[in-house]
């Protein structure tokens, strides 16, 4: 028996398909899905099922110091029990053994691990390697048809990263989190990749904070010929003997801006045309689709997250790839022949009338991995959700346009003279759509200015003089902030997503464009005074280096974990001496993103703090000398705002829920609310109102919630949800079945209302529409990403909710924390 090892279980159905020409069964071996056919047998991984730790020793953060963990041995430990079983079964009838795991340093280091399995229960059958860069027939059956062996250079990369990384952020984390008395789920998280790129995002705040802006005045008014009427410019001669349009002496603007008042009409100075060619853009390598899927309001996590499920599903090749150049053998005109048949019919065929369909090329040329683009197998779209569709679109159309032709623009400008100031306006067209007829993405915008001559009179009319200040630097979008860490050297590919989304959980940065928060000045802070190499991108990007050393055999994985072990000795000789005031700085900064105000009953300060239970609320820090506390709720994760309430002075709070966040307000403000707010009876509970004459009734909760729930809580706990926002009428109409009257919810003069209905048979039917659905009623999860989170364990809507979010991520590749959370909070 031929054993076939993948890296996931639909890569593994899939291959199966394909080798099998349909004919592969399904079996289970330990619980596992296991496809065969014809003496072969395929099981698919779910990513690492083995993972590095530290010995059970060093477990208890109490009683081993961090600076233990520098140079603790590393062992290895399954964390997937059920598949390890299942791959050792499988293996120790194997007649052979062929790994089909991705091919990139991440996925080879997969493959070593299950070679390593196979050998703990089998020696002897002989161990191949087949590599492609996308899942479909062609490919997988001319990798198959031409194995190799196991890459253990590369794989050692791999291996020498995830050891590195260990070490790094276990002892970094526990030195800091100790330090500042933060344990259990509120610890302080450090890493070797994770700090220097904190360090970009707190150091562009920095800037802008730091910013002083600057008073300058420009100058415009209408010129107009037959009644055609566009826009120019005031323009002086700078001091460096170029344009400037910038007045920085109000003075001065108010003498240009007089004359321009009074001259009611201006003469044409000088008029001139040029075309310009617009290039089409190079093909998709990951940071450059990343950009892209941004634009069209993509998170780097979720934006690779869809990516590599169009990839396994095998619709576009694999999405992780330095390469910006199309390799010889692919042939362009073929792919482009394969959507004649499809929605995108008309563009392929356009573009297929091209005599040449040379492509463009990128700066960056790699041999493992094509740059992005589309496979011949094509989907159907009803079988995707729309945010893949939305991508797989953005792919082909790149695709497209890197075999289109440029675009011209036609450029005009005309320089006008009124009373001695000079005007300009410039005017462009598009001649040519060239690749915009087929990469609908970049802006077309026209500015129209009309044929004007020299010397020709035209009128001046609504001269305006606009007070402007410069603005500080811009936050990095995450694109932006991708392309920032490639060009560093910090991360990779592969991690620089996982990165900033880390950075999101732990609660260093938030909102989009990210944004520190104040715990995160203060790590950056700490880590800088005491210990700037943590923070450093230089260190970080030698090391990123030197694993790519060990991929082409010129270092070895012990000589370059070594070597971070030694740089680590160095931080924590710096470190060490400093403890004392690196706790209190990070209590300090701690405290502060957690302060709402003055605490109303003692006057002591009101601080955003965590149950035992996992719950949040507001409480006193006198306490336990003062006992006030406020709920929060139970949706999300709280941010505190800089804004604050009017009436009690308090700062206001978001709760961060993913695509379901709000801002919850002052709690104060929500609970005094509650407070006020009467019960509306609507009827009988069907729980208790019989026996003990229960009534259900619309209630206002302290957390801002709403609810339909029973008049004896806490004796019957009966409760239906309500929607948060809104005016909710209680209408005449009553259902047949449960005698309640039906609901209507205002909210906006300009929206519908929402006929809620019946909040017992409203509640059914949602319930019902889950049951069917499952985890695909959510947004963001299409069948792909449901078959994934259907082999973790979770089967519909319920499961996902009480999921361990930090669990579920690590255990379904391509699934962040975040999305898990933003899902969750669909759910609730």
């Amino acid at each position: 028996m031929e054993l076939i090892v993948t890296e996931k279980n639909n890569a593994a159905r899939r291959i199966a398909d394909i080798l099998s020409e349909g004919g592969a069964t399904t079996d289970t071996t330990a619980g596992v899905n296991v496809y065969e056919w014809g003496g072969r047998r395929c099981i698919g991984l779910s990513g690492h099922v083995v993972g590095v730790d530290f010995p059970p020793e060093y477990s208890d953060w109490r009683d081993v110091e961090p600076a233990e963990l520098v140079h603790a041995d590393v062992v290895k430990e399954p964390t997937q029990e059920d598949i390890v079983n299942a791959l050792q079964r499988l293996a120790r009838e194997a007649d052979s053994v062929v790994i089909a795991t991705d091919y990139d340093r991440e996925g080879e280091l997969i493959g070593k691990e299950a070679y390593e399995l196979v050998r703990e229960v089998n020696e002897e059958a002989p161990i191949q390697r087949v590599r492609f860069s996308s899942i479909t027939d062609n490919e997988v059956t001319s990798a198959f048809a031409d194995p190799d062996d196991v890459d253990f250079d590369l794989a050692a990369a791999g291996e020498a990263r995830q050891i590195i990384d260990l070490v790094w952020g276990a002892a970094l984390t526990r030195f800091l989190s100790l330090s500042a008395r933060q344990m259990g789920e509120d610890f302080i998280s450090v890493g070797r990749v994770q700090s220097p790129t904190l360090k970009l995002i707190v150091d562009k705040e920095r800037e802008i904070e730091a910013f002083e802006p600057d008073d300058y005045w420009e100058l415009f008014a209408d010129l107009a010929k037959e009644d055609v009427e566009f826009e120019a410019q005031y323009f002086y001669e700078g001091e460096d003997g170029n344009e400037a349009e910038r007045v920085w002496d109000e003075d001065a603007a108010e003498r240009a801006f007089s004359v321009l008042r009074e001259a009611g009409e201006a003469v044409v100075e000088s008029v001139s045309r040029r075309t310009r060619s617009d290039d089409p853009p190079a093909p998709f390598n990951t940071t450059q689709y990343i950009r892209a899927a941004g634009s069209l309001g993509y998170s780097a996590g979720r934006a690779m997250s869809i990516a590599e499920d169009l990839y396994t599903a095998g619709y576009i090749t694999y999405p992780r790839t330095d390469n910006t150049v199309y390799p010889e053998d692919l042939d362009e005109r073929d792919l482009l022949s394969e959507f004649e048949q499809t929605v995108f019919g008309d563009d392929a065929e356009t573009l297929l009338g091209r005599d040449d369909l040379s492509p463009t090329e990128g700066d960056e040329e790699t041999t493992d991995h094509p740059p992005i683009h589309p496979t011949p197998d094509f989907p159907d779209r009803n079988k995707l959700s729309e945010d893949e569709w939305e991508v797989y679109e953005l792919v082909v159309r790149r695709f497209f346009a890197t075999l289109a032709e440029p675009a011209v623009w036609q450029h005009l400008r005309v320089v006008a003279d009124a009373d001695g100031e000079s005007l300009k306006a410039n005017g462009k067209r598009l001649l040519e759509e060239g690749y915009h007829a087929v990469y609908p993405y970049f802006n077309t915008t026209e500015n129209y200015v009309p044929d004007v001559d020299e010397g020709e009179h035209v009128d001046l009319t609504d001269p305006r003089m606009e007070a402007k200040q410069t603005q500080p630097p811009r936050r990095y979008g995450q694109s932006r902030l991708i392309e920032t860490m490639e060009d560093l050297g910090v991360g990779t590919k592969s991690t620089r997503h996982n990165v900033i989304e880390k950075l999101y959980d732990r609660g260093y940065i938030e909102g989009d464009p990210p944004r520190p928060t104040t715990l995160a000045k203060a790590v950056v802070e700490a880590t800088e005074e005491y210990a700037d190499l943590v923070v450093s991108e230089q260190m970080t990007s030698e090391l990123e280096g030197d694993m790519t050393a060990i991929a082409e055999g010129e270092k070895s994985l012990d000589e370059v974990t070594a070597e971070s072990r030694e740089i680590l000795d160095r931080v924590f000789d710096e470190l060490t001496d400093s403890r004392e005031e690196i706790g209190d700085h990070l209590r300090d900064s701690l405290k502060a993103d957690k302060t709402l105000g003055e605490c109303p009953e003692c006057g002591d300060t009101l601080l955003v703090r965590r149950s035992r239970t996992g719950s949040y609320f507001v409480g006193c820090d006198g306490y336990p000398e003062c006992r006030f506390t406020l709920p929060l709720p139970s949706t999300g994760e709280p941010l505190v705002l800089e804004e604050t309430c009017e009436e009690h002075g308090l700062h206001e709070v978001k709760m961060l829920a993913g695509r379901d966040t709000f801002v919850h307000g002052c709690p104060l403000c929500a609970a005094e609310e509650a407070e006020e707010s009467e019960d509306r009876v609507i009827g009988a509970c069907p729980e208790c109102g019989a026996e003990e004459g229960g009534e259900l009734a619309i209630k206002q909760l302290q957390t801002g919630s709403r609810l339909v729930g029973c008049t004896r809580y806490p004796d019957c706990d009966y409760s239906l949800p309500l929607p948060r926002r809104g005016d909710i009428e209680i209408t005449d109409t009553y259902c047949d079945e449960h005698d309640l009257p039906e609901l209507v919810v205002h909210d906006g003069d300009d929206d519908e209302p929402w006929e809620l209905g019946c909040p017992i048979c409203n509640y059914e039917e949602y319930q019902e529409r889950q049951r069917k659905q499952g985890v695909e009623a959510l947004d963001g999860i299409g069948p792909a990403t449901a078959e994934k989170l259907e082999e973790a364990g979770i089967e519909d809507v319920g499961d996902l909710a009480s999921a361990d979010a930090d669990e579920l991520a690590e255990t379904v590749s391509g699934v962040s924390e975040e999305n898990v959370r933003e899902w969750q909070a669909q759910a609730d």
